[in-house]
């Protein structure tokens, strides 16, 4: 049975940007809840208890009950998640409220199962080409990933989006399925053979040349007279 997840929220009344910070100082999120048809509620909820929660699972969307002080409980979707820039700190929360009889579009995780014999047996690289596809589902069959089992992947070989398996009748991927979402690609060449090669072969004749002239010029300077070392030439019209 799917964990039925429980956020106690306050009411918010503090707006703008310097009241969202001094929250944030003090402990709490600043959020809001909006729907179809719905005016948006400012809500506000303790950071800690909310990261807590978010680190047991996969996904950030997810159902949740939203338990308003003195409002009653609102089930709704956690629908975006602000970080900031910098820090990857949580800012704000959006949340949607759903009817569990209407299907909802949201983006699912993709997840790796098993190790590809490209990898184990021929020395190749997996690529995880894809971080997640959307999917339109009902509120109460949503998941927080979806796990691709890539154990048969080959070096030169991949998998697509419409290799995905999941329940027809319960899910519509939406994200186009010729996309590729993981790829085993041949083990990259080591460089040091190549500069071994070089070096049998002789250094390039470029450099060569380049420091044989500065070689000839350091000889060239060494050996020309010094300006005071010339015979001085007699001055002309100057009395002896």
């Amino acid at each position: 049975m799917k964990e039925q997840i429980t956020v106690q929220v306050e009411p918010r009344k503090e707006l703008g940007s310097t009241a969202s910070r001094r929250l944030r100082r003090e402990g709490w999120l600043p959020g809001i809840i909006y729907g179809e048809g719905k005016p948006g509620v400012n809500i506000k909820f303790q950071e800690h208890a909310f990261q807590k929660m978010l680190g047991r699972h996969a996904s950030e969307h997810m159902i949740l009950d939203l338990a308003i002080r003195e409002s009653g409980t609102r089930k709704v979707l956690l629908k975006d998640v602000h970080h900031d820039p910098l820090t990857n700190r949580m800012m704000h929360i959006d949340f949607y409220e759903v009817s569990m009889t209407r299907k909802v579009r949201v983006n699912i995780p993709i997840t790796f199962r098993g190790d590809p014999i490209g990898v184990t047996q021929n020395g190749g690289i997996l690529d995880h080409l894809l971080r997640a596809v959307e999917v339109e589902c009902l509120p109460g069959d949503l998941i927080d990933e979806i796990v691709v089992d890539v154990t048969a992947l080959d070096v030169g070989r991949h998998l697509n989006v419409r290799d995905i398996q999941m329940d027809p009748a319960k899910y519509t991927i939406l994200t186009a399925l010729e996309i590729a979402i993981a790829a085993v690609s041949a083990p990259r060449a080591e460089e040091a053979p190549v500069v071994a090669a070089v070096a049998a072969e002789g250094t390039p004749a470029g450099p060569e040349v380049l420091t044989a002239k500065k070689d000839e010029a350091a000889e060239e300077s060494k050996d020309k007279p010094k300006e005071k070392d010339k015979p001085k030439e007699k001055e002309k019209g100057k009395k002896g």
